[in-house]
């Protein structure tokens, strides 16, 4: 090239010297990626969006799983998903109660912030607002096949019902299997009646306690259902749901009903163990069996996440080692057995002990399928780096505060309470001995998983800094509060308080 233009006459040269400057000069004044810019696409998955199955137990506990030592149930399917997935030790949900629980899992968000009750009945008067985000109105968005499967709890009627909420189908159970039917609810043409109820004690306003009817979209299709058979139903229908949906992308929220009282069980788990709850704990493994076996029928593990966890801990099994049971913000109640598989993507056989949360479920996916995220503040972060096993992968939660209750806070190994041990309700299940009279409560969960060691009076700076950050979150709850839904009720709808 510069030997044809020393060549070329002047008159001729400039001209192409010229140009060739301009385009030498465009090209250095390009904008250049930044720094930020090149971290932000190398985050980017680089993965095909993935199928999602979230299977959430009603009521299970810490210690009612293999994984975590039980001895009483066998869980040999969840035993084999621990070895073949990624094993959370230290996974909280967002309130040791149903409603509450469900609500962070499925929006991200800590349910005072929407302004949701803790446990709804069917008495009650709201649930969440259709301007909340689920996980499925994010992933329908961007083209998720969504079903709900189970006992869904955040509201039984219009504007709160699973279909409302981001999920193209529904199969299950409005609420808890210890309720009672509210008679605004709509029934079908082809309901299925059982224990002698006909249709006219039905339109007149029937109801039983234990007695809860099961929905199909948004219609009553069976009352009272018949519970002995939930988890094999509900089993069945995800499994037809995964056939179908094969071809992706899908989400199944698979929320069962058991083992939340009243405990029932299929005939072939009836009298397997000693004990009803550890039958019912059978079957629900038995279940997540059916699942992984579906899906490795259809050929899809290497596109799908499974994710297994409970709403919060024991009712009638065991949160052992941890803390106290259901309803308690100690360990036994918030701290849940979970496990997450995906074949080729989550390492094999690892264990995590970062503090890791159910609300966290949310941002993870969107990121993973590259779906955008709500509009409005969550609480949630994305966790996948732990969930790939990135060596130097850290929690993203400097704190974790729940507030139910008399609140507490989580940060790396300790755990606070900013209130004296022994004086709320969380102590009733568990007799404690030699109480602490410290006025607040802190706990070294790695040396003392039981949380028996009262350390505040050791670590005033610790506690202080803790303190701040619960009062922090606290003050940001109450001034970011969004409204719950108020729920539509037919004119002339007959009442739907407790029956007596």
């Amino acid at each position: 090239m510069q030997c044809v233009l020393l060549s070329m006459p002047l008159r001729y040269r400039l001209p192409i010297l010229l140009l060739l400057a301009a385009v030498l000069s465009m090209v250095f004044f390009l904008p250049q990626p930044s720094v930020a810019d090149e971290d932000i696409q190398g985050d980017q998955p680089t993965i095909k969006p993935p199928n999602v199955i979230l299977i959430f137990i009603d009521d299970l506990g810490y210690g009612d799983v293999g994984f975590n030592g039980a001895t009483g149930p066998r869980t040999p399917h969840l035993d084999k998903m621990a070895k073949e997935g990624m094993l959370f030790t230290d996974f909280y949900v967002g309130c040791p109660v149903c409603s509450g629980s469900r609500t962070a899992l499925l929006t991200g968000t800590h349910y005072q912030r929407l302004n949701m009750d803790a446990v709804l009945f069917p008495n009650s008067q709201r649930g969440l607002h259709p301007n909340e985000v689920t996980i499925a109105e994010m992933l329908r968005a961007i083209g998720y096949q969504t079903t709900c499967i189970g006992k869904w709890h955040l509201g039984h009627l219009p504007p709160c019902l699973p279909t409302m909420q981001g999920f193209d189908s529904y199969y299950g159970i409005p609420y808890s299997n210890d309720m009672w039917i509210d008679p605004a609810n709509k029934l079908s043409e082809k309901i299925v009646l059982r224990e002698g109820i006909t249709i006219e004690q039905v339109q007149k306003g029937h109801k039983h306690m234990n007695w809860v009817p099961l929905m199909r979209d948004e219609e009553i299709i069976e009352y009272p259902a018949d519970q002995t058979t939930l988890t094999k139903r509900y089993t069945e229908e995800a499994m037809r749901f995964i056939e179908a949906e094969k071809e992706g992308p899908f989400f199944l929220y698979l929320p069962h009903t058991m083992v939340h009282l009243p405990l029932a069980v299929s005939s072939t788990f009836a009298g397997r163990t000693e004990r009803l709850i550890w039958d019912a704990i059978e079957e629900v493994d038995w279940s997540v069996g059916q699942i992984l076996q579906a899906v490795q029928r259809a050929g899809i593990e290497e596109q799908t996440l499974i994710i297994f966890t409970s709403d919060n801990g024991a009712a009638v099994g065991s949160s052992l080692p941890l803390r106290s049971r259901k309803g308690s913000v100690y360990d036994g109640g918030i701290r849940e057995p979970t496990v997450m598989q995906w074949k080729g993507k989550i390492p094999a056989g690892r264990i995590c002990r970062e503090v890791t949360a159910s609300v966290d479920l949310l941002p993870t996916l969107a990121f993973l399928s590259d779906a955008k995220l709500p509009s409005q503040p969550i609480d949630g972060y994305n966790i996948w780096p732990l969930m790939e096993g990135k060596p130097d992968a850290k929690s993203p939660h400097e704190t974790y505060c729940l507030l139910h209750g008399p609140g507490t806070v989580r940060s790396g190994k300790w755990k606070y309470y900013p209130w004296q041990e022994g004086k709320h309700h969380e102590d009733r299940p568990r007799k404690v001995k030699n109480l602490s009279n410290h006025p607040v409560q802190l706990y070294d969960t790695v040396a003392d998983i039981g949380e028996t060691t009262n350390l505040a009076p050791q670590y005033p700076e610790i506690v202080k800094r803790l303190q701040i950050a619960f009062e922090n979150h606290q003050a940001d709850l109450k001034a970011n509060q969004r409204p719950a839904a108020n729920l539509e009720r037919p004119p002339g709808s007959l009442s739907s308080d407790r029956p007596r």
